[in-house]
């Protein structure tokens, strides 16, 4: 191991040991966003070998999604007790052993039931891994360690898709998760060899208390919750199985909420959000991709059906963003370290409400400079909130609970993108139907009419609004919860 082979080569000292953390790390954190990203381009393909609609197939990328944020938060708390780096080569292991199952499927039920199975395992790694990024480089580095891991995930982000659907194109599906899987055995052999148990965290045997109640509930929450939303948009809000699924969330919600502030080693401290900070600074989180999620989701519709670019171009058109994303996230994490959060939290929302007011003046044509610019001035102001944001979250936490804390994070995310969708999803079907045209996305394609795509650009308009609302509401609460601090 590093930790012991260091001792004669110098790797492994105060300052290095945390460059060649965040290397390994890195290498994981870049494979699960890579397999997100290369997966939903392979999804038309995979429906095609096993003879079966779209709406099925998707069903790999939900049963994967949800199995993610069932376990995170229950995953997180295990590698404080058990041992992060136990728990990241647990998770790589299971990883990779999805991959490959998915990759050897001989139909769409086994296929769906592998990705749940490396589901499993990227839970285990998503909050360990920023857990042992942050313990690596300090309090002190804090937001440092968390700018340089949003670098990652802004590069797999683009990366993920192109070299999917190059994959797709010359090798087929099968290809992308033969990839996937490949890279999760690099990532495991990259931990095995770098990380030091010790210095990776949790494990020590104090608080070993594993609260099995409060898992079962909050994994109840939160697949009731995101599979509602999920289902809302495609079947109605007012259907049988989306309405059983608020109120079995509300239910399985207010009894986690009690267990949690009644058992004496929670799963999650609940009491944490008596700290302004710390509440102030989730709410803005969860805002933020409330707010910006609907531009990653349905600008590409807008610039293929509308605008009529073709999917290889609106990579490209996608890169600008994307790469402010890698500037971004280092120089704001870093500066916060020494500035203080409540700059880089406030300005980096009032940027990204900026970027949405931009995308509102899109219409049917000659819009491009208006979607590069203001995705880029969207993506450079949530770039600069995301890792001072989160850095200003974690400054409450003392580091045994970092792997829990740190899921819990990941989890605010994942159900922000996934509300978020949902919730621009339908303004832009509601706007279409009281224009008198289906509401419904899947109307949108390459044969729409003049008439719909207008209807469908006045509904993209309405929901930029509403996301403005939501990242002004972020920038006030981080000015509420970093006015003590900062």
């Amino acid at each position: 191991m590093l930790g012991n082979f260091s001792k004669k080569n110098n790797l492994g000292n105060h300052v290095n040991y945390k460059w060649w953390v965040l290397f390994a790390v890195s290498i994981g954190l870049f494979t699960s966003v890579f397999d997100h990203g290369s997966i939903n381009v392979a999804l038309p393909s995979i429906a095609d070998q096993f003879d079966t609609d779209l709406p099925t197939t998707q069903w790999i990328v939900i049963g994967y999604g949800l199995t993610i944020a069932a376990l995170l938060l229950p995953m997180g708390r295990l590698s404080d007790i058990l041992g992060r780096k136990k728990i990241y080569l647990i998770g790589f292991t299971i990883f990779a052993a999805g991959g490959f199952l998915a990759a050897i499927s001989l139909n769409i039920e086994l296929l769906i039931g592998a990705k749940i199975l490396q589901g499993v395992g990227s839970a285990m790694t998503q909050g360990t891994s920023m857990a042992m990024v942050i313990s690596a480089f300090g309090d002190k580095d804090r937001g440092r360690a968390l700018g340089l891991t949003m670098s990652v995930v802004g590069v797999g982000a683009v990366v993920g898709p192109a070299i999917g659907g190059f994959l797709v194109d010359y090798l087929g599906w099968e290809a992308v998760l033969y990839t996937t899987a490949g890279l999760g055995i690099v990532s495991l052999i990259a931990a095995m060899i770098i990380l030091d148990s010790n210095r990776s965290g949790g494990g020590d045997g104090t608080d070993d208390h594993f609260d099995w109640i409060g898992a079962t509930f909050s994994a109840t929450t939160l697949i009731s919750l995101l599979l509602a939303m999920t289902l809302g948009s495609r079947y109605g809000w007012d259907s049988l199985s989306v309405i059983t699924g608020f109120g079995i969330f509300l239910a399985s919600a207010g009894f986690f909420i009690w267990w949690e502030l009644y058992v004496k080693a929670p799963m999650l401290n609940l009491r944490l959000f008596s700290r302004s900070l710390f509440a102030t600074g989730v709410l803005a989180s969860w805002l933020s991709f409330l707010g910006t999620q609907p531009v990653r989701f349905l600008i590409p519709f807008y610039l293929q059906f509308v605008l009529g670019f073709s999917p290889s171009m609106i990579g490209w058109i996608i890169v600008p963003s994307a790469f402010c994303m890698v500037v971004a996230g280092p120089i704001s994490g870093r500066l916060s370290d020494k500035y203080g959060w409540r700059i880089f939290n406030v300005g980096g929302m009032s940027v990204a409400a900026i970027g949405l007011l931009i995308l509102v003046n899109i219409d049917t044509k000659d819009s491009i400079l208006i979607v590069l610019t203001g995705m880029i001035v969207q993506t450079i102001g949530s770039g600069t909130f995301w890792p001072s944001n989160n850095s200003s979250i974690l400054s409450v936490v003392s580091p045994a609970s970092y792997g829990v804390i740190a899921s819990f994070t990941n989890l605010v995310r994942n159900s922000g993108n996934v509300v978020g969708i949902a919730v621009s999803t339908a303004i832009v079907t509601g706007t279409m139907g009281s224009l008198g045209h289906p509401p419904t996305l899947s109307a949108i394609n390459e044969a729409s009419d003049g008439p719909i795509l207008s209807a469908f650009t006045i509904g993209l308009q309405n929901t930029f609004y509403v996301c403005i609302g939501f990242t002004l509401i972020a920038a006030l609460a981080s000015l509420i919860g970093t006015s003590k601090k900062n």
